[in-house]
């Protein structure tokens, strides 16, 4: 499918990591119109899994404040592609440390998709975290001075995604497609 055509933007608002613009298009039919998107540097998220003696799987979560919902959101470890040209990956590594304080000895990509088409260019790439230690954590900002670090089994998570408990699209997508590598037997204590 092709035919449309990007025209220009319209830039109606520059903050620090956003921009807000009036986005001009042309349709195939030669019909123009306007759109507002949000342009993004992207983010990155990452499933922190830990494994007991008998090979159980635990995964690390935050419960932070969300200003846009004014509400406590229980999440997976995530951050704003913030610094400029920084490899997708050593974003992730920084923001376990950040968020959770723990380093991640392995961290394999799951995926990156549109977290929201209609209204943003952003791309989120998300890993799954594996052999991690704990450091201390370097906390940014009012929300993550405040966020609780949680420890969920995992099993448990997936039933939080079930009964409504976990709303976050990147825990939800990164929580099953673990959760199908788990059931594959594609990570585990060992690998």
């Amino acid at each position: 499918m092709s035919g449309f055509r990007h025209l220009g933007d319209s830039l109606v608002h520059q903050g620090y990591i956003w921009h807000v613009a009036v986005a001009s298009f042309e349709a195939p039919d030669g019909t123009r119109f306007e759109r507002d998107v949000v342009r993004s540097p992207g983010a990155v998220a990452a499933v922190p899994l830990i494994f007991d003696a008998e090979g159980n799987a635990s995964v690390v979560m935050v419960r932070q404040y969300r200003g846009a919902y004014d509400a406590y959101v229980l999440e997976i470890p995530a951050g704003m592609r913030d610094v400029a040209d920084e490899p997708t990956e050593v974003t992730a590594y920084r923001e376990l440390v950040e968020e959770v304080g723990l380093s991640a000895g392995r961290l394999e990509p799951l995926t990156h998709f549109y977290p929201s088409a209609g209204m943003t260019d952003s791309v989120l790439h998300l890993f799954v975290a594996t052999d991690l230690s704990v450091v201390p954590q370097e906390l940014h900002g009012p929300e993550e001075q405040h966020l609780e670090v949680v420890h969920v089994p995992f099993a448990e998570a997936i039933e939080m995604i079930d009964r409504g408990e976990i709303r976050d699209a990147k825990s939800i997508i990164g929580l099953l497609l673990v959760e199908r590598k788990l059931l594959r037997g594609d990570l585990g204590a060992g690998g």
